[in-house]
C-alpha cells in the first residue's frame, strides 16, 4: 500500500471514529468484548472482559439493562491506582477493586451518570462491575478472593 493510500485510510478511519454523524442513534458504534470465567467466593461467573483501552473506556456505557449475574471485569496491564466513573452509564452498579493476589480491596456503590471518579485506595489489577446489590446479595465483602480461570 502506498504512503498516500495509508494516509487516506488513517484519515478516513479517524473520521468515522470521531464523527458523531457516523454513529447510530447518537451512540458510538458497539465495542466487542470477550468473556472471562472467574469465581468469587466459589460463585462461578462469566463476565465481559474489558482489556484494551477502548474496551475499558467504553465499559458498560449506553446499556439500559444487564442480566442478574452479568457484569464486566476490567483488566489493567499493570497494578495501578484505578479510577472509574459512570459517564453515559444507565445501570446502577457496584464496583469491586481487586489486587494482583485476587483480593477484593474495596467495594463501592455507583450512581448512574455520576461523573465523580471512584478511585481505588490501593494499586489494583482488576475492577469488577456488577448490578447494584450483587456483592451484598452474594455475601461478597472486602478481603474476599477472586479466582480467574486460566
Amino acid at each position: 500500500m502506498s504512503h498516500r493510500a495509508q494516509l487516506l485510510f488513517v484519515l478516513l478511519s479517524m473520521f468515522f471514529l470521531v464523527n458523531p454523524a457516523s454513529w447510530s442513534q447518537g451512540e458510538p458504534s458497539p465495542v466487542v468484548f470477550d468473556t472471562l470465567q472467574l469465581s468469587i467466593n466459589g460463585i462461578p461467573l462469566e463476565l465481559e472482559h474489558a482489556v484494551t483501552y477502548e474496551q475499558r473506556a467504553r465499559g458498560l456505557m449506553f446499556r439500559k439493562s444487564m442480566c442478574a449475574d452479568c457484569g464486566m471485569i476490567f483488566t489493567f496491564s499493570r497494578p495501578i491506582e484505578a479510577s472509574i466513573w459512570m459517564k453515559n452509564t444507565y445501570i446502577p452498579l457496584d464496583l469491586a477493586y481487586v489486587d494482583t493476589e485476587g483480593q477484593i480491596t474495596g467495594i463501592y456503590t455507583l450512581e448512574p451518570h455520576d461523573l465523580t471518579s471512584v478511585v481505588s485506595k490501593k494499586k489494583v489489577r482488576y475492577a469488577i462491575e456488577m448490578n447494584r446489590g450483587w456483592f451484598e446479595k452474594n455475601g461478597v465483602k472486602v478481603g474476599d478472593t477472586v479466582v480467574l480461570k486460566e
